[in-house]
């Protein structure tokens, strides 16, 4: 059995701000490819000074609507992360796992309360 991948996510972003979800976007790429490769991944945050909620729907939130749970959870790990981004992080695949688990009737809910002008 291979090592596990280390993906540095400071030298995906190319710094310490980890507020864009374009930026979530190049690391949820690089962690896919990973696990389609059937690799074990870590997910390090180390020198990740500023993270937010949305960058991390992007980059790990999505994968839930792409690899079964069990999967991600004997996949892909983290590490160097302090506790109160943990905590959002833990937040943020509740919250995918829920939305992935009925997305049409979430999808549904949300066409109803914004109107289709999101289309």
């Amino acid at each position: 059995m291979s090592n596990p991948v280390i993906v540095r996510i400071f030298d995906i972003v190319g710094g310490a701000l980890c507020v864009s979800t374009e930026d979530g976007q190049r690391v949820h790429d690089k962690i896919a490819v990973l696990l389609r490769e059937k690799q074990k991944v870590i997910l390090s945050f180390e020198q990740v000074e500023t993270l937010i909620s949305a960058f991390l729907n992007v980059a790990v939130g999505q994968l839930y609507g792409e690899f079964p749970e069990a999967f991600i959870k004997e996949q892909l790990s983290v590490r160097d992360i302090n506790p109160d981004d943990l905590n959002m992080l833990k937040r943020v695949v509740e919250n995918a796992k829920r939305y992935f688990a009925n997305r049409a009737v979430a999808d549904k809910a949300w066409k109803e309360e914004v109107g289709n002008d999101e289309e």
